[in-house]
């Protein structure tokens, strides 16, 4: 008898032991994230650098299927992982079996949904989950390759479960206690608002979260959420959701620009927000960028970026939403640029092309580690000018004392684009590395003044002469 009591007394000291050191832990992570962004947020240091991954929006639009899913995650095992790419997030309506492209299939979508009023993966589009499998196994293919799994979801709750009077997991409570008719999704009709206060609400949340855990999920972005009403009520549901299940999922809230009166409120409970609505592949898109990128770079922090949306990069529209098949319609310079903005900005990186239709060119944006290292290792981003016709950014590179530069040719023609170093700090001669192309320079003292394409940019590192 002694040995079992004792026995029983060493099970209670270990889950003891287990208790403390995991709450000492979740405390640690606490105030390694207060340390660099004022706020107890833990769940920050679950993205030290901007996520990057691939995204089936630009794709496949509500229409993308295993097989796809899984040849853009070999692609990235293979050629992306080991320059920082590990997301690949299956976009919207995945539950929905007869979806199209070109809009959604509203008229008459077969929706799947297990008896909580959750949904489950299509089966004829994803045919792992068969059995009640949900994304588990998909999840766990990609797990195996070193990568993440993420999905989409809508806000809310669906209609389906609020008309079917579906219970609520875990609670005496249903579907139909939870939701308002008022402020649902414009653009497409899958879900009603929930409303905080009712009993039942954060349970839904709850029981949604763990499901997700349960399956693997390692990122999240939920659509309806920040534009063009925030919904700060439910934010804090997904936030707590989260949290609860104790699983490293990064938060992403869709759509954009998100309200500025709600900035401090989204980089406290996300992880990255959208800063814009659907981004494509049109010029006057990408320029839109500087204006915005300048208003909300005093948002990013540690583990919390503004989102610039997708790149409509490499080979999209195969079935999307809107547009046709195709290869991008930016210019070789326009890609450029649209990459260099990223990365000095600091927004996270989704890339929306089919993977497996990449050309050298494509493959060769993605890959170089001298501009990634920008967008994961500088540090005081911001601005120096911008003009209608030129732009400029710049950056340190901590313990060196070198500086990133990024200028922006916005015009219709090339042009030499005049820097003065003064202006970024450097009172020296310098050495300059053109980052794209890896190639060194001629020396820069007092001014820099690169020949920018039309449409074009150039990054480049400026270090102290040795004397």
């Amino acid at each position: 008898m002694r040995s079992v009591i004792n026995r029983k007394s060493q099970i209670k000291t270990s889950a003891l032991f287990a208790l403390v050191l995991c709450g000492s832990q979740i405390l640690s992570a606490q105030q390694s994230s207060r340390k660099e962004d004022n706020t107890p947020r833990y769940f920050h240091a679950w993205a030290p650098t901007p996520p990057m991954g691939w995204n089936s929006w630009d794709c496949f639009g509500p229409t993308v299927t295993e097989a796809e899913v899984k040849a853009n995650a070999d692609y990235m095992a293979a050629h992306l992982r080991d320059y920082g790419w590990q997301y690949i997030v299956v976009d919207i309506r995945w539950y929905v079996a007869n979806d199209k492209a070109h809009g959604y299939n509203e008229k008459d979508p077969q929706y799947n949904m297990d008896e909580w009023g959750r949904f489950q993966p299509a089966v004829n589009r994803f045919p792992s989950a068969a059995g009640g499998e949900g994304f588990k196994p998909l999840a766990d293919y990609l797990h195996k390759k070193g990568l993440k799994f993420g999905i989409h979801i809508m806000r809310g709750v669906p209609v389906e479960a609020v008309k079917k009077n579906l219970p609520i997991k875990g609670t005496t409570k249903t579907a139909g206690d939870i939701f308002s008719e008022k402020d649902q999704c414009k653009w497409l009709h899958d879900m009603y608002t929930v409303l905080p206060d009712k009993e039942g609400a954060q349970e839904y949340y709850n029981a949604l979260f763990e499901m997700y855990a349960s399956w693997g999920l390692d990122f999240v972005k939920v659509d309806d959420l920040s534009s063009p009403i925030y919904f700060a009520g439910e934010v804090e549901m997904i936030r707590k959701a989260i949290d609860r299940t104790g699983r490293k999922i990064v938060l992403s809230t869709s759509p954009g620009e998100t309200p500025m009166a709600h900035a401090e409120h989204v980089k406290q409970h996300a992880n990255m927000w959208r800063t814009v609505g659907d981004f494509w592949d049109n010029w006057k898109q990408l320029k839109e960028h500087f204006e915005v990128f300048d208003r909300w770079n005093k948002w990013r922090s540690y583990g919390a970026y503004p989102d610039g949306d997708m790149l409509p990069l490499g080979r999209i529209g195969i079935r999307a939403e809107r547009g046709n098949p195709r290869m991008t319609t930016f210019t070789k310079d326009e890609q450029i640029t649209l990459m260099t903005l990223w990365c000095i900005f600091k927004s996270p990186l989704m890339f929306g092309g089919n993977l497996p239709d990449n050309d050298d060119f494509t493959l060769s944006l993605l890959t170089n580690k001298n501009v990634l290292a920008v967008l994961n290792k500088s540090t005081n981003n911001r601005p120096l000018f911008n003009e209608a016709t030129k732009a400029a950014w710049t950056a340190d590179e901590p313990g060196t004392g070198a500086k990133y530069l990024a200028v922006f040719n916005k015009a219709d023609n090339p042009s030499a684009i005049e820097i003065s170093l003064q202006d970024i700090g450097l009172n020296s001669t310098y050495t300059v590395t053109d980052l794209w192309s890896g190639k060194k320079l001629d020396n820069a003292s007092g001014k820099f003044a690169p020949a920018i394409n039309a449409h074009g940019a150039g990054l480049y590192k400026l270090v102290m002469k040795k004397q």
